[in-house]
């Protein structure tokens, strides 16, 4: 394998491992990489997350131009000839003699390095379809439309379903922008954390050009490639990588200092940390987190922010009962994270409709749960890294109807760019339109006093 780079070797192993073992992209891409210089781990991850996320779309082309059906390729032969696909179609700046060349040493791939196995039968095939797709692929996604879902779903690489799904929900053409941004890389932000730091400190050591995040006073956008958590402000506890979708979560529960606030399903706690720092660590966030190693690790994450007024409870958030003991309650329970397909991308291939439906199920009982723990006059936040009515407003919905003791703040008056449309009290923000991940936010407030 010495004829390959090392990007392409990592990406190759990074796209096996999703494909074949079922691996979140995220973790592969974090083992495979380590020791990669950063330009190479940077080509390592547009090869890889691209190949993923343009799965779809590549079969297409690649069912086009193969002399063979594509479920009879062995799976080292469909990775190889996805990723010199992607390089070829979608990737500017790529040489097509290396694309192609580096493409079929690794389909001779098929065990592991040094070991050849059946993949190598497959290298001619591969050398042949992208020889063709170098003179013919571009006419086959010129051909390529989006006027109706399924259409749309084959142009943006996304599950018929989730199409169909959003194209009913947000009709045609929001969905069509919204589909239209998910295969680009997603925004890259940072919350700086002011226990312990400043805005203006963070920005002058960051090594890249930063700009604020509107509406976020202490939100980053970052302009430039930058490995956070590699760097010496993660380490201190000055900065957390954080999307302003987010950040916006912490800011409309408005926490103050001396409240005592919930946080349930708390884990990994940029979102914990933020309601700590908006309060000045001055009261309670009891953060609850049913994971042990998830508990472990967000206790760490709120000793490296200086987050002292935060107590991480190791339970079940179906499990606690407060009955009213908390001016302000967050719920960030599981959901599909629909919101975060540009940062996440295999997430598409993974969530299914029933996959929604059981989540809307959980999340109706997680939001019971805190509306318990919420005082009287307090507040109670719900928000979600999705965009998914079943979610969103149809929980809210419910949780209003069968809480008459609660009433929904009007967010969208607040935030009219950010509303939803068909449930203007919510927030839904979109990437098309907003720029960083899709998030569904409601605010409750309890009444009496």
């Amino acid at each position: 394998m010495s004829a390959v780079s090392p990007a392409r070797t990592c990406a190759f192993a990074v796209i096996r491992r999703v494909f074949e073992h079922g691996a979140y992209a995220d973790r592969a891409m974090h083992a495979e990489a380590a020791g990669l210089a950063p330009r190479e781990r940077a080509f390592a991850m547009a090869l890889a997350y691209g190949t993923v996320q343009r799965r779809a779309t590549l079969d297409h082309v690649a069912a086009r131009l193969c002399s063979r059906p594509l479920p009879e390729l062995e799976p080292p032969v469909l990775a190889a000839l996805r990723v010199g696909l992607l390089q070829l179609l979608f990737l500017d700046g790529v040489a097509e003699h290396a694309a192609v060349n580096e493409s079929v040493e690794l389909a001779k791939l098929a065990n592991g390095p040094g070991r050849r196995g059946p993949g190598r039968g497959g290298a001619p095939l591969v050398n042949a379809v992208l020889r063709r797709a170098i003179r013919e692929g571009r006419g086959i996604l010129d051909a390529l439309d989006d006027r109706t879902p399924e259409q749309a779903a084959l142009m943006h690489s996304l599950p018929v379903w989730l199409a169909e799904r959003w194209w009913r929900e947000l009709g045609a053409d929001r969905a069509r922008a919204l589909m239209g941004v998910l295969n680009q890389p997603a925004e890259s932000a940072l919350r700086v954390n002011t226990l312990r730091s400043t805005i203006g400190d963070v920005r002058a050591r960051l090594p890249v050009p930063a700009r604020p995040a509107p509406g976020l006073p202490e939100g980053l956008v970052l302009e430039a490639p930058f490995d956070a958590h590699a760097s010496a402000l993660f380490e201190t506890g000055a900065i957390m990588p954080q999307s302003r979708g987010s950040m916006l979560v912490a800011r409309v529960l408005d926490p103050r200092p001396g409240d005592r606030v919930l946080d349930l399903c708390a884990a990994p706690g940029a979102k914990t940390t933020q309601l700590a720092a908006l309060m000045q660590d001055a009261g309670e966030v009891v953060a609850v987190e049913r994971h042990r190693g998830r508990a472990e690790a967000l206790g760490r994450t709120c000793r490296r922010m200086g987050a002292s007024c935060v107590r991480v409870e190791c339970r079940d958030a179906l499990s606690v009962r407060a009955h009213g003991l908390y001016d302000r309650v967050l719920v960030d329970p599981p959901c599909s994270g629909l919101g975060t397909l540009q940062a996440r991308p295999d997430l598409r291939w993974r969530v299914v409709p029933g996959t929604v439906a059981e989540l809307a199920a959980l999340q109706r009982r997680i939001l019971a749960v805190a509306g318990e723990a919420t005082a009287p006059a307090g507040v109670l936040a719900y928000s979600l890294c999705t965009i998914s009515r079943q979610e969103g407003e149809e929980v809210v919905r419910w949780f209003l109807r069968t809480h008459p003791e609660f009433v929904a703040d009007d967010l969208g008056a607040v935030h009219p760019d950010w509303s939803e449309p068909s449930f203007r009290s919510g927030l839904q923000l979109l990437p098309d339109r907003d720029g960083t991940d899709g998030f569904f936010i409601a605010r409750l407030r309890r009444t009496g006093s």
